[in-house]
């Protein structure tokens, strides 16, 4: 063995802070000591405390492609046995015991040599770096002294890697929020709310309401009613509108997804977690989550949030801590909740935690008067996005039949009209006349019974309309042939009105 050891010291520290990329050091060390001494293999592995596992981050090997990070878990005897570990060691898989012969089957050291140093900063073990060869004996006393000194470069090279790793981990976090948030965060367009004066007036007043305060919100209304803008609006008005508004489309994540996306995951959780993740409620800490189709989220899940709601704290899969949340939550939903209660497809204790503050927002069809407010809008805002430089003005007439469409699709339906009548435009005014429907331009209505004199109030005329519908769809509210759908009214709105005229329905007795 010709090499010195202060040779061998120079040489490997040269190596070990060529590269910051741990790998690329730990493979040019090994084409160097595999000139001097037995060597067909070297792996770094560093000590694990989250996972109280040895996490194997290089694997150099002779004839062989460099292997990704493998997760070796140990018990807690061999956990301790480690990491008391301080000096160079050979390990011999006949002769080893206890912890000793635990590790050697874990790193299926039989009829192999390994050498093994201790890798400490400030007396601390931070990983460990074994030398193999294969065969029995490879290892004596000389290399366990012409090794010893090279502890210190190996571990400041670990260092550094794993500080850089770090940087790197803080980057791409700063990084992915900025592209998150970028896609997330909302124009701060609340009090310019189309329809805010007219007919979503109502809705507008219970949003300078609950604004200030930081209760849960639900927003109760059809498909494409608006229910994000509403909660935009609810958010911009807070004292929280400095911070995050995430938004989360409950119904558009894999069940199998739903968690790690919503409370995040440790580094190890499950199969290809390599790093630890936030979720979306960390992502909204002192700010505003929405949790868009409410109705959609698996029982799994549901549990999960209602201990949010309760305690504002949540833990991430494969976590132990518990991490407290400085949030507001809205949640939104199309669907009847109260029924999905007795289908044992919502929880009834969540629903209660969810429904402090309801907000309905009407559908399109119920604001009629908005109609054209909203159609110049969307005309200008597709045209900015369409490359149109001009908005192309409106015929007479078209804003009329847009109005009397009874608009099955809401706001959205209206603004997809608007882009696809703009895509099709060759010029001249916009009419409408190719891209809405023409079966349902007008809403056709029954003959109106004549009203005997005395029963002029509106308020008795709607409620004896009201009792009259529910006998024709046999006390049925929502869903395909319920009052809701014949009066063309969303069936939570259809349940306010019958509260306010104290028409009975439910488990009360009916007056049909």
């Amino acid at each position: 063995m010709a090499i010195q050891r202060d040779e061998l010291f120079r040489e490997v520290t040269l190596r070990a802070c060529s590269s910051l990329d741990i790998a690329v050091a730990v493979k040019r060390i090994f084409e160097y000591l595999r000139e001097h001494i037995p060597l067909d293999a070297i792996h770094l592995d560093i000590f694990d405390t989250q996972l109280s596992a040895l996490r194997r981050i290089a694997y150099v090997a002779h004839g062989e492609d460099t292997t990704t990070e493998q997760i070796i878990p140990l018990t807690e005897t061999v956990w301790e046995w480690g990491r008391a570990l301080t000096k160079p060691m050979i390990v011999d898989a006949r002769k080893a015991s206890g912890p000793g012969k635990t590790i050697a089957d874990l790193v299926k050291l039989a009829g192999n040599s390994d050498l093994v140093i201790p890798l400490r900063v400030e007396n601390e073990l931070i990983g460990v770096v074994a030398l193999r060869a294969y065969g029995e004996e490879k290892y004596g006393p000389e290399h366990v002294e012409l090794l010893s000194g090279v502890a210190d470069p190996f571990a400041l090279a670990l260092a550094n890697a794993l500080s850089y790793r770090e940087v790197l981990r803080y980057r791409d976090i700063l990084l992915d929020d900025n592209r998150f948030l970028n896609r997330e965060l909302l124009s701060r367009a609340g009090d310019d709310i189309i329809g805010g004066n007219t007919g979503l007036r109502n809705v507008m007043e219970m949003v300078r309401q609950v604004a200030p305060l930081n209760n849960t919100v639900l927003l109760i209304g059809e498909t494409g009613t608006g229910k994000e803008v509403i909660a935009s609006a609810i958010h911009f008005a807070s004292h929280r509108k400095d911070a995050p508004f995430i938004k989360v489309n409950c119904g558009a994540i894999p069940e199998s997804l739903i968690d790690s996306e919503l409370f995040g995951h440790e580094k190890g959780a499950f199969t290809g977690a390599l790093t630890a993740k936030r979720g979306r409620f960390e992502r909204a800490a002192g700010g505003t989550i929405f949790l868009d189709e409410i109705g959609e989220l698996p029982l799994q899940a549901q549990v999960r949030l209602l201990r949010v709601l309760q305690n504002r704290e949540i833990e991430r899969v494969g976590g132990e801590r518990t991490l407290p949340l400085d949030i507001r939550v809205i949640a939104a939903t199309h669907r009847n909740l109260e029924s999905m209660i007795a289908e044992n497809r919502f929880r009834e204790d969540l629903w209660f935690r969810l429904n402090v503050f309801p907000i309905v927002v009407p559908p399109l069809r119920q604001r009629k008067e908005d109609v054209p407010a909203l159609t110049r809008h969307f005309v200008a805002q597709k045209s900015l996005e369409l490359g149109i430089a001009t908005p192309p003005a409106i015929a007479p007439g078209a804003l009329e039949r847009l109005s009397n469409y009874h608009w099955p699709g809401n706001v959205r339906e209206l603004e997809n009209l608007v882009e696809r009548e703009l895509i099709r435009h060759g010029g001249g005014p916009l009419k409408f006349e190719a891209t809405l429907p023409h079966k349902e331009n007008t809403q056709s209505f029954p003959p109106v019974e004549e009203v005997r004199a005395g029963s002029l109030n509106l308020d008795e005329v709607v409620y004896r309309h009201i009792v009259r519908v529910l006998k024709i769809a046999k006390g049925k509210i929502h869903g395909p042939g319920g009052a809701g759908e014949l009066l063309g009214v969303n069936p939570n709105t259809l349940r306010g009105r019958m509260d306010k005229l104290g028409v009975k329905y439910g488990r009360v007795k009916r007056e049909f």
